[in-house]
């Protein structure tokens, strides 16, 4: 459940409204008939209001309001983090794929992180990969890509075929 509303003069829904919605989505989570994880997002640092305390005042409203999982989007580093983590009680999710944001596995533990999504970045990897041999063809009209690629075994094992 995101508190940020699509609208670039109102980014974010004022904090009772948002409040108000995580207590329905998590009112309606909760009363399904199979385990449903609602994760609450604050994302203050992601549009135009990056500070800290609101940002954890507003998860730890979206906590009260009965959100199972909280997440605030493009804190600017791990010692922010960590003072998420440490002011609610519930999991913190870290979003990998915000460049200069790249803590390790390690670190975000450290920090109180529960829950690591990866979003985007998998297929901006993917892309990435892409690129770089369309590139080698273009520019060089060599095709040393294929022999870095990984086999069809390899995927097959990783996909348990």
């Amino acid at each position: 459940m995101e508190d940020a509303t699509g609208n670039p003069a109102r980014p974010l829904y004022d904090e009772p409204l948002a409040i108000e919605r995580v207590a329905a989505a998590a009112e309606a989570a909760h009363g399904l008939s199979f385990p449903f994880i609602l994760t609450a997002r604050a994302h203050n640092f992601m549009y135009a209001n990056p500070r800290l305390d609101d940002t954890i005042r507003r998860l730890q409203a979206f906590e009260r309001a009965g959100a199972d999982v909280l997440f605030a989007p493009g804190l600017p580093d791990l010692a922010a983090v960590r003072a998420v983590c440490d002011a609610v009680s519930k999991p913190v999710n870290f979003m990998v794929g915000i460049k200069g944001k790249s803590f390790s596995v390690g670190e975000l533990a450290s920090a109180g992180v529960r829950r690591i999504s990866l979003a985007t970045s998998r297929y901006r990897a993917a892309m990435t990969g892409l690129l770089a041999a369309l590139g080698e063809v273009r520019d060089h009209g060599q095709f040393g890509f294929v022999d870095r690629s990984v086999t069809t075994a390899e995927l097959n094992e990783l996909m348990w075929i």
